[in-house]
């Protein structure tokens, strides 16, 4: 299974929320920023999609995590 771009955005929001930016600096969470370099990473390829599979370990449980409250 993929993820396109706009999911990855969804992920990106939903993580944001669950763990907001902290300290004066406004600095992403370990989950955000992990998230935000795959995001930088399939804009910069000019990858509409990606495989799941293809993920690091961290990233997929934070996708799965998504879809499971989304459903």
């Amino acid at each position: 299974m993929d993820i396109t771009l706009p999911e990855l955005e969804q992920v990106i929001n939903y993580w944001r929320t669950e763990r907001p930016s902290t300290g004066e600096e406004r600095a992403l969470s370990p989950e955000v920023n992990d998230l935000a370099k795959l995001y930088a990473l399939m804009i910069f390829h000019k990858q509409k999609t990606t495989p799941l599979e293809a993920l690091d370990p961290v990233c997929r449980q934070l996708v799965e995590g998504w879809r499971k409250q989304a459903a």
